[in-house]
């Protein structure tokens, strides 16, 4: 799979059934040329809207499974929630 097909994937948590949005970003581990993580932009900060100042890092060790249009995670959300 190319880095490209990985973006803009919906991500779904089994643990809570939740939509978590879509990966924009992954961290790659430049001496193994490995994916560490996927980034998801956090929740918004009045209703889902008006931006976010948090995003999901996610191990790429939680993701269960690649399917055509969506990952399936498996996480603890507030673990993983990060502030910038």
């Amino acid at each position: 799979m190319r880095l490209s097909e990985l973006r803009d994937k919906e991500v779904i948590n089994i643990c809570s059934g939740r939509r978590l949005g879509c990966i924009v970003d992954v961290e790659i581990n430049i001496c193994s040329g490995e994916v560490e993580a996927v980034i998801i932009p956090g929740p918004g900060k009045i209703c889902g809207f008006l931006g976010t100042d948090c995003e999901y890092v996610i191990p790429f060790a939680c993701v269960r499974k690649i399917g055509p249009d969506i990952v399936i995670v498996e996480i603890q959300e507030e673990k993983f929630l990060q502030k910038f």
